[in-house]
């Protein structure tokens, strides 16, 4: 038998990449708050078309259009609206792109619950009660909500932090998350703590379930913070982690995570804390900044973590 072992520099010269993703929001929002409409327009690159023509051959690839993982987490959103539209064309790349860790909703959670912030903040209610009143319909989205929101003191947060909230379902699970920051200087945050509250129904072992939430938030806040692969002369930049930063010890949040009592069928839980931890941070700097940073990663906007 022969053990075959990239180095780190080819792994990263040869991977299968995360797709680049472009999304535009459109939204009418009544003076009570209601969510009149909702356009939301995307383009990207389908993440099954590429792994199904590597793997199997071009032929044998799904097309781009019944791809649903390229809208997952967007098109079936829970919130209450009058009118929705969701939409995406087939970015046409030769870069090949794969699985990343819960797939369409990496992106989707940061964009869909990044501009719901910006719908509350346009009708001037609060994010938390803005998201709330608009899940009657799904008792335990909102039951998630109100427990991470519990769990943070939403509204109450110690003198000089600033907390951003985010909800999102993907494989089958629901997960609340808070992420409470605190200004340390220009630019520079302290992001000092993680709530995160997760309806999975029925589970067996409550370990495994902190440790995939407390991975999957650290997993996601490496790609808001730095996370980017570039070209140049049609070779990728980044050779080891020199170039392509990771969260460390020292800017590791304090992770507090909370499993919901639900008795009904389980979901998976070792993707579905990533997709909102993105939109979570972003959301807290626009409280304390009040500034919208609309793209990843957060260094390109002149944020540092310490």
């Amino acid at each position: 038998p022969i053990q075959t072992i990239f180095t780190r520099e080819e792994d990263m010269l040869n991977d299968m990449y995360r797709p680049a993703a472009k999304s535009r929001f459109r939204a009418v929002v009544s003076s009570s708050g209601e969510i009149e409409a909702w356009d939301n327009m995307m383009a990207l690159q389908s993440v099954s078309k590429s792994s199904v023509s590597r793997m199997m051959g071009p032929m044998m690839a799904p097309k781009p259009q019944s791809d649903e993982a390229t809208v997952e987490g967007a098109a079936h959103l829970p919130y209450m609206m009058k009118n929705r539209r969701v939409a995406f064309g087939d970015y046409a790349s030769p870069i090949q792109v794969g699985f990343w860790r819960s797939v369409g909703s990496s992106q989707n959670a940061f964009f869909t619950e990044c501009f719901m912030d910006e719908c509350a903040a346009k009708a001037g209610i609060d994010p938390f009660e803005f998201r709330r009143s608009k899940l009657d319909n799904h008792p335990r989205f909102k039951a998630v909500l109100d427990k991470v929101a519990e769990m943070s003191d939403w509204g109450r947060a110690p003198e000089g932090s600033y907390q951003g909230i985010a909800l999102h379902k993907s494989f089958g699970s629901i997960v609340g998350e808070v992420a409470r920051i605190r200004p340390l200087g220009d630019r520079k945050f302290s992001i000092d703590n993680y709530f995160a509250a997760i309806d999975c129904g029925t589970y067996v072992n409550p370990d495994t379930i902190e440790a995939q939430i407390e991975g999957g938030i650290v997993f996601g806040l490496s790609a808001a913070l730095y996370g980017e692969i570039t070209w140049s002369d049609g070779t990728v930049d980044q050779r080891n982690f020199t170039q392509y930063d990771m969260v460390r010890m020292n800017v590791s949040p304090r992770v507090q995570a909370h499993i919901m009592e639900v008795d009904a069928y389980p979901g998976g839980v070792g993707e579905p804390g990533t997709p909102p931890a993105a939109p979570a941070l972003v959301n807290a700097l626009y409280t304390a900044t009040g500034e919208r940073s609309r793209s990843l990663p957060l260094k390109k906007h002149g944020y540092t973590f310490v």
